[in-house]
């Protein structure tokens, strides 16, 4: 038994986001050295960063 098309595909959902949460956001700031854990406590207003 197959499955019907309206279903759509599998893979649906995978495609590349433009907006990243707020922990992929400061894991972004850590790879550019922005954010260190100890001194860096605020999570509201944090900078613009590329998507990838």
């Amino acid at each position: 038994m197959t499955r019907h098309n309206s279903y759509g595909k599998s893979n649906k959902g995978a495609k590349k986001r433009n907006v990243l949460k707020r922990y992929e956001r400061i894991d972004v700031l850590r790879k550019l050295g922005k954010w260190e854990d100890g001194k860096n406590t605020k999570v509201t207003g944090l900078p613009k960063t590329p998507s990838n």
